[in-house]
C-alpha cells in the first residue's frame, strides 16, 4: 500500500507543479495533497507542525493567487473587465503553448478594458498590471510547489 501512496503522492506533486502554470488545475493544493499522501505511508513521518504550517502557506498562496491580478489591475486603473478578460485570455492562451498563456492574459485584460469603454492607454496599463499580478502569482505557486517536491524527494531518499 505504501508504494501506491508514494506513487499517488508523486503524481499529485507533479500535477500540482504543472498547475502552477495552468490556472484550471489547483496546483498548490494538489501538491499539498501529495505531501499528505506521503505522510500516510510508513516510510515518512512529517511533524504535525510541518503539515499545519504548509497548510497555512497553501491557503495564503491560493488567496493571493486570486487577489494579486485583481490588485495589480486596479492599481493600474483596471476594472473587473480587465480581470475577467485576463482569465478568458489565459484559458484561450493555454491551447497555444506557455507563451500563449502569458500573452493571452495580457491581451485578454486589454480587450476586457476596451470592451468596457476605456481608452487604449488605460487598457494597456490595466493589461500590464494584470500581467504583473499574474506573473507574481505563478511565481509564488511555483516556489511552494517546488519546495513541496523537494520535501517529497528528501523524505524518500
Amino acid at each position: 500500500m505504501d508504494t501506491v501512496l508514494i506513487i499517488l503522492a508523486g503524481i499529485c506533486l507533479l500535477v500540482g507543479w504543472i498547475g502552477s502554470f495552468v490556472s484550471i488545475l489547483p496546483g498548490v493544493p494538489l501538491s499539498y495533497i501529495g505531501i499528505v499522501l506521503l505522510q500516510l505511508t510508513d516510510k515518512v513521518d512529517f511533524s504535525w507542525t510541518f503539515l499545519l504550517v504548509w497548510l497555512v502557506v497553501v491557503i495564503v498562496v491560493q488567496l493571493l493567487d486570486s487577489f494579486l491580478p485583481i490588485y495589480y489591475a486596479q492599481k493600474k486603473g483596471g476594472s473587473k473587465w480587465a480581470v475577467w478578460g485576463s482569465v478568458i485570455g489565459c484559458f484561450i492562451g493555454f491551447f497555444f503553448t506557455p507563451i500563449g498563456i502569458l500573452l493571452g492574459t495580457f491581451l485578454g485584460a486589454v480587450v476586457g478594458e476596451l470592451l468596457s469603454g476605456k481608452g487604449m492607454e488605460v487598457s494597456l496599463k490595466a493589461g500590464l498590471g494584470t500581467f504583473v499580478g499574474f506573473l507574481l502569482s505563478i511565481g509564488l505557486k511555483l516556489i511552494v510547489a517546488s519546495i513541496l517536491i523537494y520535501y517529497y524527494i528528501t523524505a524518500l531518499f
